[in-house]
C-alpha cells in the first residue's frame, strides 16, 4: 500500500513509507503529541547518554517496544547500532525486520544524533 511523503505530499512506495514511519516513531518523544500522548519512543531521552553497553540495550528495547506498538507492518528481528567515526556523537540504528504483508526481509537505518 503506497503512502505519502510527510514533507512534500508526494506518493511513496510502501517500503519507503515504512522507513519514514519508523523514523517518525523513533524520533518522536513520548508525550509530545497532543492527542496521542503515548505515540513515539523513549529514544529521544537516551540521545545524550554515553554510547556504552547499557545505553545501547535501552535503545534497542525502546526501539522494539515502540515499533511493536506503532508499526504493525513490521516484525523486528534484530536491532544494532553503527557508530560513526567521522561524526562524533552520531550513530545509526540498523533495524532488521520482516514485513507482515509479504514476509520480505527489510533492513532500515535510522540516523540518530546527540547534541554534541
Amino acid at each position: 500500500m503506497p503512502g505519502m511523503n510527510a514533507h512534500t505530499g508526494s506518493q511513496l512506495d510502501s517500503l519507503t513509507h515504512i522507513q519514514q514511519s519508523v523514523a517518525d516513531i523513533l524520533t518522536t518523544p513520548l508525550g509530545s503529541r497532543v492527542m496521542r500522548r503515548d505515540y513515539g519512543s523513549l529514544l529521544p531521552e537516551l540521545i545524550d547518554q554515553p554510547l556504552n553497553g547499557p545505553t545501547a540495550l535501552r535503545a534497542y528495547t525502546a526501539t522494539v517496544v515502540a515499533l511493536m506498538k506503532w508499526e504493525p507492518r513490521l516484525r523486528v528481528q534484530q536491532v544494532t547500532r553503527q557508530v560513526s567515526t567521522q561524526r562524533p556523537g552520531r550513530f545509526d540504528l540498523i533495524i532488521n525486520a520482516r514485513r507482515v504483508d509479504n514476509g520480505e526481509s527489510v533492513s532500515l537505518a535510522v540516523p540518530l544524533k546527540g547534541n554534541a
